[in-house]
């Protein structure tokens, strides 16, 4: 597989390792011991159910109140720390190659991300592929977007992980272009492991194989097409890396394992949105799988990247409250 070209021009600063620390080495072997026998096997709407498992394992956080909920016709799920102001939210893309996940089994981990953030948070059930193939799920999550100003929300940060991760990026990439344009303020964008490229040309589909303890190519691939339907992988809509206006982009934060093989989709992502001005930064985090943040409360490098994207949240949330 071929990998995008790196542009001599692009600074490398924008890049932030984080080391692996003994005890975090400790647990993600065993956690590589218990999902051996899962590696490329999650595939299809079979699946659905043991994903949901896994995520509704995620320790849940102290004071948070989840409550059901529709906005912009989409049902799901608002997620509300103690201290939170009513005019402000997350809008939270979940996870699961397009195919899997629901806002309940999110609940836990969106709650951290709240909590730091001391911001709502609403999590749409956008549907899911094959029964709705693209582009279903991005028209579910504009139509939550534009929601959010008939429930009273002035700004919002969005987010997302995985597949959602994808989302959020395409959702940003809509505002930033005007393609999307209502009396919201979407004030930063912050993803985790994001899917940008179903092409699936990234290095790290080889470099990574071994070392990733989820996926496989053949699997990803299947996804892939199966999301895609008759669409072309490189439609911008589908995969964010080919999006050639990225100039306008709010302010961008990803993070992502380095044992896992989307590595270079947010590698090569965040390269270009440096290269087109964003204020766009990138942290890897050494030694750790896909989905790491839902290990929060048993890995330090969880509980660190929550509190980085809560932390950038609040900051960018508050910055937009002074009139300009």
């Amino acid at each position: 597989m071929q990998n995008a070209l790196r542009s001599s021009a692009v600074p490398e600063d924008f890049i932030r390792l984080h080391p692996l620390s003994p005890e975090d080495a400790q647990t993600t072997k065993f956690m590589r011991e218990m999902s051996a026998g899962i590696k490329g096997k999650l595939r299809g709407i079979e699946a659905r159910g043991p994903f949901d498992a896994i995520m509704e394992g995620v320790i849940p956080p102290d004071e948070v109140t989840f409550q059901a909920g529709t906005v912009g016709g989409i049902p799901g799920h608002w997620v509300r720390p103690k201290h939170f102001r009513t005019d402000e939210a997350i809008l939270h893309l979940h996870g699961g190659w397009f195919h899997w996940g629901t806002s309940q089994a999110f609940r836990h981990l969106v709650g951290h991300i709240a909590t730091q953030a001391q911001a709502q948070a609403f999590i749409p059930d956008y549907r899911l592929a094959p029964e709705h193939p693209f582009p279903a799920a991005v028209n579910d999550v504009e139509a939550s977007y534009r929601g959010l100003e008939k429930a009273g929300i002035h700004r919002v940060a969005v987010t997302g992980d995985s597949a959602g991760g994808n989302l959020a990026l395409v959702l940003s990439s809509l505002v930033a272009t005007q393609a999307i344009s209502i009396d919201v303020k979407l004030v930063a964008t912050a993803v985790m492991s994001p899917v940008t490229d179903l092409t699936l040309s990234g290095a790290s589909y080889d470099t990574r194989a071994e070392a990733d303890p989820y996926f496989v190519v053949s699997q990803v691939t299947e996804l892939a097409r199966s999301y895609l339907a008759s669409t072309e992988p490189n439609h911008p809509l589908a995969s964010p890396l080919f999006n050639s206006q990225l100039a306008n982009l709010t302010p961008l934060r990803v993070h992502v394992g380095d044992d896992e093989v989307l590595l270079d989709d947010s590698r090569r992502y965040v390269e270009q949105a440096v290269a087109a001005g964003v204020d766009a930064k990138l942290d890897i985090w050494m030694g750790m799988p896909h989905g790491f943040p839902g290990g929060v409360g048993k890995l330090n490098a969880a509980t660190l990247a929550l509190e980085a994207i809560g932390a950038f949240i609040d900051e960018k949330l508050s910055a937009a409250r002074i009139p300009a």
